[in-house]
């Protein structure tokens, strides 16, 4: 029987899927079905297949060992309070004990995969989205209470972070900071005239007046940005969403991953600029790690 139902499922997914969604009943079991069915089905051809799972023209399941539900709420959170386009989330569930996220297929092309071939025009076009697209995010509304987490006041999650993937949460970006010094304070150095001025221009960076975190992406790379023509569709892989330091959009979007080195350069026509918070975090690199 259940590898009759396996088989079905293979087969049958889109339809199954776009059943479950239209009735909004969303039978957890018969989602995993399909997403492992649909994995199954990608590694035996060519294809390796990733964290996310093309069922349908309209629908992906996402589910990695790393998904959490509040990257679905952070998806949820984004829709409601902007008009940034983002997948729509039709489910979000734990299923012995990993994560699913049934949501909208958006079609489109990642920026990555033609950048360099687009014209000036083009590129301009789609830096003035991503401008619009900042702006938003920015003046999404901070809880009082917010100290640096993910949005719904738990652990950050960033794969960058040494050590491991998931930090805090933190009361403060005070604490934040500290964290990211292994805990060490001006105060704790016997002798201050030792420290190098590099490390002191750190903890004058760290120690100021930051104000309220801000809610931020946390990976705005080419590879997560979907453009149709010049006009962008989708963002996505709100995983690292959360309420971070102003700067950490810049920096985190800035430390492009060898796929995506010549989007270092894009950034700054996008995000507004702050070399002195990428130099602190060369130094805070240097001192206590690399992210």
């Amino acid at each position: 029987m259940a590898s009759v139902l396996r088989r079905k499922a293979a087969d049958r997914g889109k339809s199954l899927l776009d059943m479950i969604l239209k009735e909004r009943k969303f039978a957890r079991s018969i989602v995993v079905l399909v997403f492992k069915a649909t994995r199954l089905r990608l590694s035996r051809t060519s294809h390796k297949p990733g964290s996310v799972v093309l069922i349908s023209a309209k629908i992906c399941i996402k589910s990695n060992s790393f998904t959490r539900l509040v990257e679905a709420e952070a998806m949820v959170y984004v829709s409601r309070s902007t008009s940034i386009p983002v997948p729509r989330v039709y489910s979000a569930f734990e299923y012995k004990q990993r994560v699913y996220i049934v949501m909208e297929r958006i079609h489109g092309q990642p920026l990555s995969v033609d950048w360099v071939q687009r014209s000036s025009t083009s590129k301009a076009k789609i830096l003035e989205q991503l401008r619009l697209v900042a702006d938003e995010m920015r003046k999404i509304e901070v809880p009082e209470d917010a100290g640096v987490s993910d949005i719904c006041g738990g652990p950050i999650y960033d794969p960058r972070l040494p050590g491991r993937s998931h930090w805090g949460p933190f009361p403060s970006i005070s604490a934040f900071h500290r964290q990211l010094r292994n805990g060490i304070v001006p105060d704790d150095i016997r002798d201050p005239e030792s420290i190098p001025q590099d490390l002191r221009e750190l903890f004058l960076f760290h120690q100021q007046l930051w104000g309220k975190p801000v809610f931020t992406h946390g990976d705005l790379s080419s590879l997560n940005i979907l453009a149709k023509g010049d006009e962008v569709v989708g963002i996505l892989d709100w995983e690292t969403a959360a309420w971070m330091p102003c700067y950490w959009e810049y920096t985190a979007a800035r430390d492009a991953n060898p796929q995506n080195l010549f989007w270092r350069e894009e950034v700054d026509k996008f995000l507004t600029p702050n070399p002195q918070a990428w130099e602190a975090e060369a130094i805070r690199k240097k001192y206590f790690g690399d992210l």
